[in-house]
């Protein structure tokens, strides 16, 4: 059984759930693709995401290490894993990922599973950027995307 908490975040809540074995979602308030809901409790996986997100946002964290249960497509699932090997503080264009995925002409399709992303910032797809370097499409908001890579540039935090 699923169960969820609220995280406050320098860029909003976030809604965690986690099935009691991993990280399932990791959502930025009014979702463009809602996510079950589960019920409010408590739970080590959840602890863990709450301690390591209070080090991400205060810069000291530059690496997640969590259970994560992603749900999607193999499709969704390669593109979401090619995102974990984006390091900190780096941006990757669509194509690139694309490349990184085997499938080089799949630039759209990258695009939109990382849209499908269900774990927000611990699966980074806020560091995949337009080709020519320009912000792109995020489903948190293209403040919360900027803010993020901000952050990961080494800027403080604006609350």
């Amino acid at each position: 059984m699923s169960i969820s908490t609220v995280y406050e975040s320098p860029c909003g809540p976030l809604t965690l759930i986690s099935n009691g074995a991993a990280l399932t979602d990791l959502q930025f308030e009014n979702p463009r693709y809602p996510y079950a809901p589960a019920p409010a409790g408590a739970d080590a996986v959840l602890d863990k995401t709450r301690r390591q997100l209070d080090a991400y946002f205060a810069g000291k964290l530059r690496a997640f290490d969590l259970p994560l249960a992603p749900k999607g497509t193999p499709f969704q699932q390669r593109v979401w894993q090619a995102l974990l090997a984006i390091p900190y503080g780096a941006t990757r264009s669509y194509g690139q990922q694309a490349a990184a995925i085997g499938s080089p002409q799949a630039s759209r399709a990258v695009g939109l599973a990382n849209g499908r992303n269900p774990i927000a910032i611990v699966i980074p797809c806020h560091r995949v950027i337009g080709a020519n370097g320009s912000l792109t499409g995020y489903g948190g908001g293209m403040e919360r995307k900027q803010l993020l890579l901000e952050l990961e540039q080494g800027q403080p935090l604006l609350r």
